[in-house]
């Protein structure tokens, strides 16, 4: 028996997946703010840091670029009440997200750090830069032009990571589409349309970094 699609039944619900699609948009944007923050702090500690400080940092990495950030999550939703903490659905995702991200986001970061010039760290210091102005004046701007790449390629990919947001019974984008397609019994068209909305938050997230990257660091990503 043929398929018979009915979009009729879901395009009422459009304006609730469209608010889904701005929490997901909005939770992976403050998760790659935070973990770019991370990233960039670690990326100098393993970078420049003393022994101590560099070996705490490279546990982190390790501990959470080598377990699901599915699980990571579980444990901050699910062990830390029991230690009198209780998160949100939406907070315990975001900081689990962005724990992930700055993992993640300090080993890209420090591949941009080790890539600039020593002749032009030497001519900071002989002008008398601390370490972190030559960070901020001179290592930062460089490393973002080669890191511009890699770095819009990872938001993309947490941008479509938020859909894991749903096991938590938070309202995204595939959350919501969980809840629309039990109540209208047309999974195929929601998820569909679902799938749509997902392709148009990627390109939305390529031009704008695209559009960033060039007026910022004159540097020309290719959108998607």
């Amino acid at each position: 028996m043929g398929y018979t699609f009915q979009f009729g039944q879901v395009w009422p619900f459009l304006p609730r997946l469209f608010d889904a699609a701005l929490v997901s948009l909005q939770l992976a944007l403050l998760a790659f703010c935070g973990g770019l923050l991370l990233g960039t702090a670690g990326a100098a500690i393993r970078t420049y840091g003393g022994a101590w400080a560099r070996r705490a940092v490279k546990l982190y990495v390790t501990a959470f670029t080598n377990t699901p950030q599915l699980v990571q999550i579980y444990f901050l939703y699910f062990a830390l009440p029991d230690a009198g903490l209780v998160l949100s659905s939406f907070t315990a995702v975001l900081i689990g997200m962005t724990l992930n991200a700055g993992a993640y986001l300090t080993e890209i970061q420090r591949a941009g750090f080790e890539s600039a010039r020593r002749s032009e760290l030497e001519a900071a210091a002989v002008l008398g830069f601390s370490r972190l102005q030559q960070i901020r004046y001179v290592v930062l701007p460089h490393a973002m032009r080669v890191l511009l790449p890699p770095l819009s390629s990872h938001f993309i990919i947490m941008t479509l990571g938020t859909s894991m947001a749903a096991v938590f019974g938070v309202e995204e984008l595939t959350g919501e589409a969980l809840t629309l397609s039990s109540q209208t019994f047309r999974s195929v068209e929601v998820f569909l349309i679902v799938a749509g909305f997902y392709v148009a938050l990627t390109l939305l997230a390529s031009l704008a970094i695209s559009l960033f990257a060039r007026a910022a660091f004159r540097v020309r990503v290719r959108p998607l």
